[in-house]
């Protein structure tokens, strides 16, 4: 099984400088590489103190000047903030200089404060991901970024360098709608899960997503990959704990940053799904969607974290998991012994667990 891991850049009210919370996060992507991880990841993010890696590229670009194994993802870059041509160039020279570890992770985005930050119509993000992706991918693998759509026009320009690896086989796409899913299966990349919904729901979109793939491509889908906010402790009570500070707190940051409460996402198009999520919570209480959230992640003693991440792999038959080891207001000491331990006690076992790659 590829294991990752990401990294989170989180300063939940402001308690330290955003230059303390760099310079741990840092620190922590240095451990990915001689803990033995697969990949490092981080999350495109503006704005708030929810994350803040506003250039993904940027990060990934450092670390891969660092290392010499791991992949290297974006999970994800919101194409309807940038200039599809910008992003082509920064993946062929990330590309470049890794030796071919990049890993393209792409999407629409959500938070409605990021829009209205970059002066981009929500409204407008579906379409504009559709076409920007198209440009994008195709970019990728000609050479060339060319495009006359609605919402995106492009007369053709040569990508230099040029890439010299195809992206097929290495690229997701963060999908929580079902309309999502089916677009991404149209564009040939693969799912990144980030669970907000019952598993049900999940492998229902995600069988879903492998019918329209087959159908459009003529081939098997790539293999999802799931991300999963990570909590190990040697005993239970001390993970409890764990699950109760700090993922707890994360999925409260994820509530009020998407605003999953607000009925009036329902009115955006290519946002409809939440208006029946703000609805759930209108009636059952934000404190038990902020619990459903957390039960969706990973949290107990090295034996359970490793039984639940292997059942998530068979549930969802993904290529592996990226784990995220500091959030939530976790104390730097506290998120470090996390991902000493998982490396120690868990990772072995996962990377041991056959099942498809990760890399292209």
């Amino acid at each position: 099984m590829h294991v990752g891991m990401s990294v989170f850049f989180q300063n939940l009210g402001q308690p330290r400088s955003d230059r303390e919370v760099y310079a741990h996060e840092l620190g922590m992507a240095d451990l990915a590489e001689p803990l033995g991880f697969d990949s490092v990841w981080a999350a495109e993010h503006h704005f708030t103190d929810y994350t803040m890696c506003p250039n993904v590229i940027q990060f990934l670009t450092w670390v891969g000047a660092r290392t010499q194994r791991v992949g290297l993802g974006a999970m994800i870059v919101v194409l309807p903030w940038h200039d599809p041509v910008r992003v082509a160039e920064g993946y062929s020279v990330l590309d470049h200089m890794s030796g071919g570890r990049a890993l393209l992770g792409i999407g629409r985005g959500l938070a409605r404060c990021e829009f209205e930050g970059f002066r981009v119509p929500m409204a407008e993000s579906r379409p504009r991901f559709v076409e920007q992706a198209e440009a994008l991918l195709t970019s990728l693998e000609t050479g060339t970024i060319e495009y006359d759509g609605e919402f995106y026009r492009q007369p053709a320009a040569a990508i230099r360098p040029a890439p010299f690896k195809s992206f097929r086989g290495r690229t997701w796409a963060s999908a929580v709608s079902p309309a999502s899913a089916e677009v991404m299966a149209k564009l040939g990349v693969g799912i990144m899960i980030i669970a907000q919904k019952p598993w049900e729901s999940a492998l229902e979109e995600l069988e879903e997503y492998r019918r329209v793939y087959r159908t459009v491509n003529a081939e098997e889908p790539p293999q999802p990959l799931l991300a999963s906010f990570t909590a190990v402790h040697e005993s239970e009570d001390g993970a409890r704990e764990m699950y109760e500070r700090y993922i707890l707190r994360y999925c409260e940051s994820t509530l009020e940053h998407y605003e999953f409460a607000n009925a009036n996402l329902a009115d955006i198009p290519g946002y409809e799904y939440y208006g029946k999520l703000s609805s759930r919570i209108a009636k059952h209480g934000p404190e038990q969607f902020t619990r459903f959230l957390a039960d969706l992640q990973v949290w107990g003693t090295p034996d359970q974290v490793t039984e639940q991440m292997i059942e998530h792999q068979r549930m969802l038959d993904s290529a592996g998991v990226i784990g995220v080891f500091g959030y939530g207001g976790m104390p730097d000491a506290v998120a470090k012994t996390n991902v000493h331990l998982f490396a120690e006690k868990v990772l072995p076992r996962l990377r041991a667990h056959q099942t498809g790659t990760a890399r292209g």
